[in-house]
């Protein structure tokens, strides 16, 4: 998953919708989800690599912004 769109609805078909208003929030709770989503065998290597990858990018962006 490559776009934050990719991994929030990649989310919701899990059963995760995650919105608080707070972006960085929510790209922490997104990553915890993905973990969670590895860990029980949802997701393979690959997806889980990209989705982490896409967030760490997110979060930079976020935090550039100040």
């Amino acid at each position: 998953m490559e776009s934050m769109t990719e991994i929030r609805m990649w989310l919701r078909t899990v059963g995760a919708f995650i919105y608080t208003k707070n972006r960085l929030m929510d790209l922490d709770l997104m990553e915890e989800e993905i973990r969670e989503a590895y860990k029980n065998g949802l997701m393979d290597v690959r997806m889980y690599q990209t989705s982490l990858l896409t967030i760490k990018r997110e979060r930079r962006i976020e935090q550039e912004k100040g």
